[in-house]
């Protein structure tokens, strides 16, 4: 079961994608784990991706398209796997096809996590982390213990820069612009599934798990 998970960020794509893995027995791969793997290991893909973002440059495609690739080839993703992060534009999406079909292999589902933005603009601006340790809260949904002080190490807590409005919104119209067209991308090639991402976590949850079957 190859899946690829897409949503506008603050959508909840993420934590589906955990949750998928974890039922399925399927590893959850992000591009971010991918690089971070490579170039710990110092793999020659992982030394030529840090040498683009030591310089605050875009990974290219091409070289994502091959991590990736080279992730889907190991032994613990022989049974499928949930792409989380990636293809975010069309491009990525045709190098992967392409990468996938030299495999044999092809996307099954592309699962789209529906959210509107003011909904997601409302959940990200509640959103508070620690100073300290980097733990998570929400004002509405996972409220600390007491106001402003995190319950494990009683730092303060603040609302990060990337999860205020201006700065959602701004990520947003970025979303807008390359990641929506993905959506008709993969519904012209019939594997679209949409889930309405304002539900309850475990019900969106148990939407995506009817769909997989």
């Amino acid at each position: 079961m190859r899946i690829i998970m897409l949503g506008a960020p603050g959508a909840g794509k993420g934590t589906q994608a955990k949750k998928i893995a974890e039922k399925y027995n399927i590893p959850h791969i992000s591009t971010g784990d991918i690089f971070r793997a490579n170039i710990k290991n110092g793999t020659e893909l992982g030394v030529k991706a840090k040498s683009y973002m030591d310089q605050g440059l875009l990974v290219p495609d091409e070289l994502v398209v091959d991590l990736v690739a080279d992730r889907i080839q190991q032994d613990d993703a022989k049974a499928g796997y949930v792409l989380d992060g990636f293809p975010r534009t069309i491009p990525q999406a045709e190098s992967l096809d392409a990468a996938l079909a030299k495999m044999g292999q092809k996307i099954d589902y592309a699962v789209d996590v529906e959210v509107p933005d003011e909904n997601i603009v409302n959940r990200m601006s509640g959103r508070r982390a620690c100073v300290k340790c980097g733990a998570t809260y929400h004002l509405q949904y996972a409220k600390p213990k007491a106001e402003g002080v995190c319950d494990v190490c009683g730092e303060q807590l603040i609302l990060r820069d990337d999860d205020k409005p201006e700065t959602v919104q701004k990520r947003l119209g970025v979303y807008h612009q390359q990641t929506q067209p993905l959506i008709d991308y993969y519904e012209n090639q019939n594997v679209l599934k949409e889930v309405d991402g304002t539900k309850d976590m475990e019900e969106v949850f148990a939407d995506i798990v009817s769909i997989l079957g």
